[in-house]
Order: structure tokens, then C-alpha cells, then sequence
């Protein structure tokens, strides 16, 4: 095992997407498009396939995508159902999921705040289950483009309940993105479950690059329910675990989470990088701003 070390990168800004390249589709907590550049120096120069088990927003894929870093197999899983669906019918069916978000889009222009919270009750119905991929898909990106701050977060029965999120003329429907994000799909293994998966997959020479949800850093920021699941800290070494397995199969692995010392100590063997970040969500606003995170790798 190589020895930990600490480096700083300095704050740098990052090279905005061009108009032909695929972003994410959905704002997710934590999403990596702002440290893009600080991680360019921290990605193997070589690999052969792609996983990414905990795809979330995907901005890491989407990046290594469009830089042709990317020569090979790409599997992207994720545990959140609903999320998976939106990547599958973007794969498949992007036209129908076009057509049910503009007729969201159009409802939720009349009566924004009572049209949201009419759609966030739809997975309160038994009848939520056999309602079409498309409309789940719409609905899904809806909730995300108008809740508050753009979380995803469920309680234990699995229903969304993030407030609204008072924005004026969100936009919803992005037809270019959705359609860019769908052409680059098309060669994509799409797989919904738990980050172990990566395991069954995952060969030599192969780069794995994780994003879970973060250890808090404090009792009051803590925002792990993607799932009805929370991700606790036995999950954190459950993680651990997994990193350590892959090594040992002779896969390049990359992690990113929160800079505490609970992180430090279960990754102390490997390679620690901290990286300068935004924190945008917070129930404290005093504690919003520029903070340190970790990045451990085993190259």
C-alpha cells in the first residue's frame, strides 16, 4: 500500500461544458462539476473499463466522457430506483420523457407551488408503481428542478419530501442536454443497486471511481436519505471494504468524501488529497462556503 499523503490544490475555476457536451440532467448534493478541474490532475493517466457505482449526477462520467478519457466499457450503477429509471429511459426513450417534462413544465408555470406539491404526492398512491417510466422519469427531474436546493432526499417509506423550492421559470425541460446526455448513454451498462455490485464487474486495469454520500462533519449536516436507506457509518466501512477488494484485484480506485477524521483513519493507508470545495447546502447559512474534501486513491 502506497503512504498517505496530504496535498492542497489551489482554488481553480472550472472549464465551462461546451454547448455539444453531455451535463447532468439533475443537480444533486454534492455533485462534482465545480472540482472537475482540481480532480483532472488526480484521474489515471490509463484504464480500461469505467464504473462508477455511485452515479448520482454522473458529472464525473459526463467529464471523462467528453475528454476521450473514456476508450472502453462504462457501467454506472446507483441504489435510488427512481434515479436509474431517468438514466434508462434518457437511454432509450428520450423523446417520450421530452414530452411528459414540457407538459410538466407548462402546469407547473401556472401554479408553481401547488402543482409541485400535487407531484411530489404521487408516490403516496399505491397506483405510483404502475404509473409509466416516462412519467416517472418527468416526475423525477421535475421534483429536482423546483424543490429546495435541488435535493433528493425520501423518508423511511421511500416518499419524497423535500419541500418547494420558489424558483422563478425553472427550467425544466432541457431538450439539447437530455438528448446529448442520451446519445452518450448509448453504449452504457446501466445497473440499479448497491455500490457492491462494482465487485461482480470489475476487472484489472479497470477504474472505479466512488462518490458516496458523505460522513457529516457534524451532527447537523448530515444528508445521506437518497434511499429510503440512510448510509451510516457501518456503510462507510462497508465502502472501506470494497476499495480494499478492488485493490486487490488490481483496479484503479478513486474516492471522494468528507474531510474528517473518521475518513482519515479508514482510508489512512492510501493516498489522501484534499481538494477545495463550495458547500452551497447547510441549515446553517454561517457555515456555507469554501471547504476542504477529501480525495483517497490507490495509484
Amino acid at each position: 500500500m502506497p503512504k498517505t499523503q496530504t496535498v492542497f490544490f489551489p482554488t481553480l475555476t472550472v472549464t465551462p461544458h461546451l454547448a455539444s457536451t453531455a451535463k447532468p440532467f439533475v443537480k444533486w448534493a454534492g455533485g462534482k462539476s465545480q472540482l472537475l478541474d482540481q480532480y483532472e490532475k488526480l484521474f489515471p493517466q490509463n484504464f480500461d473499463n469505467y464504473i462508477e457505482p455511485m452515479v448520482g449526477g454522473g458529472a464525473v462520467f459526463f467529464y471523462l466522457s467528453h475528454t476521450d478519457r473514456i476508450q472502453n466499457k462504462v457501467s454506472l450503477i446507483d441504489n435510488n430506483p427512481e434515479l436509474m429509471n431517468c438514466y434508462q429511459l434518457i437511454k432509450e426513450n428520450v423523446k417520450a420523457l421530452v414530452l411528459e417534462l414540457k407538459h410538466l413544465e407548462e402546469e407547473c408555470h401556472r401554479t408553481p407551488k401547488e402543482f409541485f406539491y400535487q407531484v411530489r404526492s404521487w408516490d403516496r398512491k399505491d397506483s405510483f408503481v404502475l404509473l409509466p417510466a416516462a412519467q416517472r422519469a418527468a416526475r423525477t427531474i421535475f421534483l429536482n428542478k423546483t424543490c429546495y436546493n435541488g435535493l433528493y432526499r425520501v423518508n423511511s417509506k421511500g416518499h419524497f419530501n423535500v419541500p418547494f423550492g420558489k424558483y422563478k421559470n425553472p427550467k425544466i425541460c432541457d431538450e439539447e442536454n437530455l438528448r446529448t446526455v442520451s446519445a452518450s448513454l448509448q453504449n452504457v451498462n446501466l445497473i440499479t443497486g448497491d455500490f457492491e455490485k462494482c465487485l461482480e464487474i470489475a476487472r484489472q486495469g479497470d477504474f472505479v471511481y466512488f462518490d458516496p454520500p458523505y460522513y457529516p462533519v457534524s451532527e447537523t449536516a448530515s444528508f445521506t436519505s437518497y434511499t429510503k436507506e440512510d448510509f451510516g457509518r457501518a456503510d462507510q466501512v462497508r465502502l472501506r471494504d470494497t476499495f480494499i477488494k478492488l485493490t486487490n484485484k488490481g483496479c484503479k480506485v478513486m474516492l471522494s468524501n468528507s474531510d474528517t477524521k473518521f475518513i482519515h483513519d479508514l482510508y489512512r493507508d492510501l493516498n489522501i488529497y484534499k481538494v477545495y470545495a463550495r458547500r452551497y447546502i447547510n441549515s446553517d447559512p454561517r457555515h456555507r462556503g469554501e471547504i476542504t474534501e477529501l480525495v483517497i486513491t490507490n495509484y
